[in-house]
């Protein structure tokens, strides 16, 4: 395949590339600085430069709480910015999959999230990215796969395992984490494989794509300390009312999805966090 990846210097990004390169593909790798997909122009420009079969559109405004105090960038960026994406692609009759996330729901279930769960986000940066959503469908139909994804974790840029990697190297203190919100801890490599079955098996709609067995931030907090030779008991869980300063954005309490359509199309599970945490700590190492 000739495959456009957009925010190609992310983690997902990055692997995304790696991916696709590594099984044989043409990858044509586009960060902000040469594709800018709020500026429709040059979107429509590059994609219809390259002509790609595939664009996996990764490029996105990811800062919650930066989101929430400027909501007309998030909207520019993820909704706007996907409907550029969505246009250049069907001008070159390109097929495209949109990476979105689990703030699309509002976190009030007992259950894993379908895809087929309505969705109602609670945040500016959900809202933009479920923007981002319809009007990838609204544009181009069965020619768009929305990839929904958690809590993502790679080797490339800064990231929670990162974070808690440096937190545990410096100073003995104690962390504290919250531990009242749960979700799938979810790694860039396991993603970028699905992606490109998905690209591959022409497959359209909405796909649920996390490690497997949910968990909450103290949790895998506690399992990346343990998993790097640091003592898991500095990790102190506390309620996300104690967090100071109050984060602007609200986050949902609840990002457990259910990855049936992957099961549904007969496609592998990714495996479980735990053993891709265990696998990127190698790598970090």
């Amino acid at each position: 395949m000739k495959v456009l990846v957009t925010g190609a210097a992310g983690q997902l990004g990055h692997d995304v590339v790696r991916e696709c390169t590594t099984a044989g593909d043409e990858v044509v790798a586009c960060d902000r600085a040469n594709l800018d997909v709020a500026d429709r122009q040059q979107t429509l420009q590059v994609v219809g430069a390259v002509g790609p079969d595939v664009v996996v559109h990764c490029a996105t405004f990811t800062n919650v709480d930066d989101c929430e105090t400027d909501p007309e960038k998030a909207y520019r960026v993820n909704a706007f910015g996907t409907r550029n994406v969505a246009e250049g692609c069907a001008l070159t009759k390109a097929r495209m999959i949109y990476v979105s996330t689990d703030y699309v729901f509002d976190g009030r279930a007992t259950i894993p999230y379908t895809e087929w769960h309505p969705t109602g986000p609670i945040s500016h940066y959900g809202h933009s990215k479920l923007g981002g959503e319809r009007e990838a469908i609204d544009l181009l139909g069965p020619d768009a796969t929305i990839v929904r994804t958690s809590w993502l974790c790679g080797a490339h840029g800064s990231n929670f395992v990162t974070t808690m990697l440096r937190l545990a190297r410096h100073g003995d203190g104690l962390i504290t984490v919250v531990d009242d919100q749960q979700g799938c801890p979810t790694f860039t490599r396991d993603v970028a494989a699905t992606i490109r079955r998905l690209a591959v098996g022409h497959l359209p709609g909405v796909f649920h794509v996390t490690n497997a067995e949910p968990t909450t931030w103290h949790g895998f907090a506690s399992a990346i300390f343990a998993g790097s030779g640091h003592d898991p008991d500095r990790v102190k869980a506390i309620a996300s009312s104690e967090l100071l300063p109050v984060r602007p954005a609200p986050r949902p309490s609840w990002s457990v999805l259910d990855n049936a359509a992957l099961r549904g199309h007969g496609l592998p599970p990714l495996p479980p966090w735990r053993a891709s945490l265990a696998l990127l700590l190698k790598e970090l190492n």
